[in-house]
């Protein structure tokens, strides 16, 4: 079986180099693994370190730049069946700031983003409720900025509620930015883990996004990915994603948004 393993793993990281994390969807909080029924220390810590590259930074359904390389730290625990976890998330990628008037080429810049997070749940019975907090930081070089100027830094809130139904779990998240106008986006999602054997699990997700100031839906997303746990800590995850816009109306930030079809891989190792 471990040959077996190592075979398929194979396969899967040649995909994964063909096809070229984050889903940058939402850089939202990392769900962090639970934490282990025992442990000597208090409190009782699990840690993830995560690495990846995206060909596209998908942000919420629109695109935001390409060549996305990121990082991320995450950490987890458990204080009187409350979940707690906090991370820090790094991106680099290239964002287009404007077009040559002669060539038509586009006019790159690199953007740097942080993102920190911090959440807390608690699981209600019928349901797990979550309430969190996310602070963005991008830092866009200065070469560009008569065109653009430096993207803004961003805090939000958010509030979620999940539940495994069996078949699929489904979640509901609100999205409060406290740092400028808030338009209240929110997420519907559902998510599916198919194991197809012990070293490797196929992972489906698909989420609809409705924007509630403009009153409007956002973007269907749908993301395909392959788990390979080629060691006993670690895993190769190569996946694809596709973006549909559902509203091309003129107050929102998905005017004259496109489909968008990423891929890219996440290698992750906890601790």
């Amino acid at each position: 079986m471990q040959n077996y393993c190592k075979t398929i793993g194979a396969l899967a990281a040649a995909s994964a180099l063909v096809a070229g994390n984050a889903l940058a969807g939402t850089p939202a909080p990392v769900t962090a693994p639970a934490p282990a029924p025992e442990c000597d220390a208090f409190p009782c810590l699990d840690y993830e370190l995560h690495v990846g590259y995206t060909n596209e930074y998908l942000y919420r359904g629109n695109s935001l730049g390409l060549d996305l390389v990121e990082a991320g730290f995450d950490v987890a625990t458990e204080w009187n069946k409350i979940g707690l976890s906090a991370g820090v998330w790094y991106a680099n990628y290239d964002t287009k700031v404007a077009e040559n008037p002669f060539t038509g080429d586009n006019i790159n810049d690199a953007v740097n983003e942080i993102d920190l997070y911090a959440e807390a749940s608690y699981d209600l019975g019928f349901a797990k409720a979550s309430v969190g907090y996310i602070y963005y930081y991008n830092d866009q070089d200065d070469g560009n900025e008569l065109f653009f100027g430096p993207l803004d830094d961003t805090q939000e809130v958010y509030f979620g509620l999940s539940r495994d139904f069996g078949f699929a779990e489904a979640s509901l998240t609100y999205f409060w930015d406290i740092s400028g106008d808030n338009d209240g986006y929110t997420e519907l999602g559902l998510t599916r883990s198919f194991e197809l054997m012990p070293c490797l699990a196929l992972n489906v997700g698909t989420n609809v996004s409705y924007v509630i100031e403009p009153g409007e839906f956002g973007a269907w997303t749908t993301k395909v990915g392959l788990d390979w746990s080629f060691a006993e800590k670690a895993k190769l995850s190569p996946f694809v994603a596709l973006a549909i816009p559902l509203s091309d109306e003129d107050n929102t930030y998905y005017q004259g948004s496109d489909n968008e079809f990423v891929a890219g891989s996440m290698l992750s190792v906890s601790f």
